[in-house]
């Protein structure tokens, strides 16, 4: 693991992580291991909030889901690192586990959504281990609600719950959702529901691996991220580089 603004990094590679989580879940042994693909708005959101900074680091994994975690990553000495973007492991889990006995429980989106995603796994990736759906409604969700999604989560016998609800109200979710269920993962993945059922057009790959992901997303959808963008990048790029600069000031010091 590595530190990026305080949250502990995943710095094994996307192989790597992928391997793990499915090779973990055919034991079956029900630790609901929380995993989320963080990226730069997660690690500015948890900057900014302390309380949500300590969640995401009692998670199982916080998977590096943006190509500027990564390069800081790697700055800080992380050789291995690379990209762990969201809706890339949702379906190469999906293809690992399609001839496997794990099973899925989809958790996100809009009405809707995920029913289509549950066509999108067997018709792309071959998977038709699909034991469950949820639209989690717009409003927080009362202790009695998440009882009944557990319930329900629980009696489809899934191993891995995905929730895609974008950052941070997926993480905090998750959480709370732990409190409620048996599984081996509760994996956070963004904007994978809306990507993989065609619902927003993804960036091409040599944008993602540019880093400008972000800006390929703000020229789709305007109104709905220049604010989140206009904050964001800023403060990731301001943050890190107080970050690096402490980092050199106290190996200088040693």
């Amino acid at each position: 693991m590595v530190m990026v603004l305080g949250v502990k990094l995943y710095d094994k590679g996307h192989k790597s992580s992928v391997k793990e989580i499915v090779g973990k879940a055919k034991n079956n042994e029900h630790k609901n291991r929380l995993v989320s693909a963080t990226g730069a708005h997660g690690l500015v959101t948890a900057k900014k909030n302390a309380e949500f900074k300590n969640i995401l680091n009692k998670f199982y994994l916080n998977l590096p889901d943006g190509m500027p975690c990564v390069w800081v990553g790697r700055v800080k000495g992380a050789r291995s690192m690379t990209r762990c973007y969201g809706p890339d492991i949702f379906s190469d889990v999906m293809i690992a586990s399609a001839n496997i006995k794990i099973s899925h429980f989809l958790c996100g989106g809009k009405p809707g959504v995920a029913q289509n995603l549950k066509k999108a796994c067997k018709n792309r990736f071959g998977n038709n281990n699909i034991v469950g759906l949820y639209s989690p409604p717009f409003r927080a969700m009362t202790d009695s609600e998440f009882q009944n999604l557990g319930d329900k989560i629980n009696s489809s016998k899934a191993n891995i719950v995905w929730i895609g609800l974008g950052t941070p109200k997926q993480e905090l979710f998750a959480e709370k959702l732990s409190h409620f269920v048996s599984v081996d993962f509760i994996v956070t993945v963004g904007a994978a529901f809306d990507f993989h059922t065609g619902n927003v057009r993804q960036a091409p790959k040599f944008v993602q691996n540019i880093g400008m992901e972000w800006f390929f997303r703000l020229c789709m959808e305007p109104k709905r991220l220049w604010r989140r963008y206009s904050s964001v990048v800023p403060l990731f790029i301001y943050y890190s580089t107080l970050d690096l600069a402490r980092r050199r000031n106290d190996n200088k010091n040693q």
